[in-house]
């Protein structure tokens, strides 16, 4: 039977790669973002549904609900760094502005999908939001927000496990290739975060669309709680 799969910033990085791996299986994929060229453009080339959706807007996650009859498979992976600068000469003011950026765009856009799409859940469905390493160490704000994305899941899975909906955190490390860094990627920056990890490679977007791919499979509907560290051993546990 067709899966239908949901992917939230799914025009770029590692949304999109979600995206595309899910259609190669034949699923039907949405795929959402805030603007309506960047979604026409990646819904086209992926030959999957696009639609415009800031995820941190309660009325157009609503509406975006509203359209979908049954989800399968929630990624949330909308998020990123926050486009305010703390500090300077907005003192507090800057810094309440970055912290509520941070919580908006990586706690909140996964909160209010969920939520809004909970009633559309099978007892098969898996909830998949995407974490990051800066959860566990040098975040900030991103990182504190992340952090309370896998606190978020935890709550979530002890509510939906019991109708069979698992909810699991991939927390990527160090992804190269994408947009994320906005131009802040040097050299020696990234030098530094392959260093680090184990493998002495950067993750790829395909790392964590395979992760988020075995998450919604049958052999992994058993975990369900978890927050799932992909970073080349950069940060280990145990």
């Amino acid at each position: 039977m067709t899966r239908t799969v949901l992917v939230t910033g799914g025009t770029s990085g590692i949304g999109r790669a979600v995206a595309a791996l899910f259609a190669a299986d034949r699923a039907r994929v949405i795929l959402t973002g805030r603007h309506q060229d960047t979604v026409a453009r990646a819904a086209g080339e992926l030959g999957v549904d696009g639609a415009v959706c800031d995820a941190a807007d309660p009325e157009q996650v609503a509406a975006l609900a509203g359209r979908i009859d049954t989800v399968d498979v929630l990624v949330n992976a909308a998020g990123g760094l926050p486009s305010t600068p703390a500090g300077g000469d907005a003192g507090l003011h800057g810094v309440l502005a970055q912290w509520q950026d941070s919580l908006a765009q990586n706690l909140l856009t996964a909160v209010l999908t969920t939520t809004a799409v909970r009633p559309r859940l099978s007892g098969e469905s898996s909830v998949i939001s995407i974490g990051s390493i800066g959860a566990e160490r040098r975040g900030g704000s991103y990182g504190a927000a992340k952090a309370a994305l896998a606190a978020w899941n935890a709550a979530l899975s002890h509510e939906l496990a019991p109708s069979g909906v698992t909810c699991n955190v991939i927390s990527a490390g160090y992804v190269a290739g994408t947009g994320f860094f906005r131009g802040g990627m040097t050299d020696e920056r990234h030098r530094a975060l392959v260093e680090e990890t184990h493998d002495k490679r950067p993750g790829t977007v395909d790392d964590i669309a395979q992760t988020a791919f075995f998450l919604a499979s049958p052999g992994a509907r058993h975990i369900t709680g978890q927050t799932l560290h992909v970073n080349g051993g950069a940060f280990t546990t145990r």
